[in-house]
């Protein structure tokens, strides 16, 4: 699958979820079962007024996103996907100001399993915000019929 058919997909796949579209996530890297995505800081996802520090839930979106998006361009070429369970493990809070940005990949799938490893970061690279790893169900057309 060209890379062009790949950023397609994860788009229309992204396009499809009206909270990404409200967070603004942005598809920054795609292709052959990895993705990069992007979520701008903004005011109204704050979390604690004190301090301007990005909600868990708004990563948690990300990350969630980002994980489904690597599936939907790994090489088995799933026709759909949903997550069976992500595991999130918070490091730290983002930096506020900072844009957070997710990478995932995925790293094995069986006929009905993606699995999934990814990760949350603000402009300090080295220290991530937060860590996951989760299970998708993939859909796949089936060999043999029309």
């Amino acid at each position: 699958m060209s890379k062009e058919r790949q950023t397609m997909i994860a788009k229309q796949f992204i396009s499809a979820l009206p909270h990404a579209h409200a967070l603004g996530m942005d598809v920054t890297e795609i292709g052959d079962g990895h993705a990069t995505i992007t979520l701008p800081y903004d005011e109204r996802l704050v979390g604690d007024p004190e301090t301007g520090v990005i909600h868990g839930g708004a990563v948690s979106a990300l990350l969630d996103t980002c994980a489904g998006a690597s599936v939907m361009v790994h090489e088995s070429l799933p026709l759909g996907t949903a997550t069976l369970g992500l595991r999130i493990d918070y490091m730290r809070p983002a930096t506020p100001g900072d844009m957070i940005t997710a990478r995932a990949e995925c790293y094995h799938v069986t006929r009905s399993v993606a699995f999934v490893r990814a990760t949350a970061m603000d402009a300090d690279s080295s220290r991530p915000v937060a860590t996951a790893t989760g299970a998708f169900t993939i859909q796949t057309e089936k060999k043999g019929k029309s």
